[in-house]
């Protein structure tokens, strides 16, 4: 097998892992489920891997933007460092869905597997919350408790909109994606009460 063909598999199972985690959670997908959907064999998720719980992590190092937020500069402007998260977290809920979806199941259920989770997300988190601290330290924001805003401002982001449960209540269908990121960025900052424009 040559190399190309080694890392075709490998993606493939990576994709494989994804989509079936998201759909019917860690715990009710088999290895031979994923391999099955991947068109592998089975024996190849340890080969490559090294188990289920080692392809977990393999999905945050390969589909989460580990690198992007590693260069993130700290010392942004608070506002635009909270505006860039916003437009960020919502640009990337749109690209991997699958991936949302597994780190929500893992949360709500508070596996052991958030320890995996924490590793690469809490970095995003700990920035936005700095600038948040940052902009009302500044004069920028003025919310009363960090907390309560940081869990406000989370909580908006990460909510399930596209969920089929609440498209009955839905106007606008499939919104798009840059108005969508506006319009958090809106309702976020107007909720922090920002002062400027």
């Amino acid at each position: 097998m040559t190399l190309a063909e080694e890392q075709d598999i490998k993606h493939r199972i990576l994709l494989a892992a994804k989509k079936l985690f998201a759909q019917q959670g860690f715990d009710g997908t088999t290895i031979r489920q994923i391999c099955e959907e991947a068109s592998a064999n089975v024996a190849l998720v340890s080969y490559h891997f090294g188990g289920k719980e080692n392809l977990f992590g393999a999905l945050f190092e390969n589909f989460f933007p580990n690198q992007k937020i590693a260069s993130i500069d700290p010392s942004f402007h608070p506002v635009e460092g909270v505006r860039l998260v916003i437009r960020e977290v919502t640009m990337y809920r749109h690209v991997e869905p699958q991936l949302i979806s597994i780190i929500q199941q893992e949360i709500i259920l508070n596996t052991p597997r958030i320890m995996k989770i924490r590793a690469h997300v809490m970095p995003m988190w700990q920035m936005l919350r700095h600038w948040m601290d940052e902009g009302r330290r500044q004069g920028y924001f003025a919310f009363r408790s960090l907390d309560s805003a940081f869990m406000s401002v989370t909580g908006t982001l990460l909510f399930q909109r596209d969920q089929e449960y609440w498209m009955l209540l839905r106007e606008d269908k499939k919104p798009d994606i840059e108005m969508l990121a506006e319009d958090l960025t809106d309702f976020i900052l107007h909720g922090l009460r920002y002062n400027g424009e």
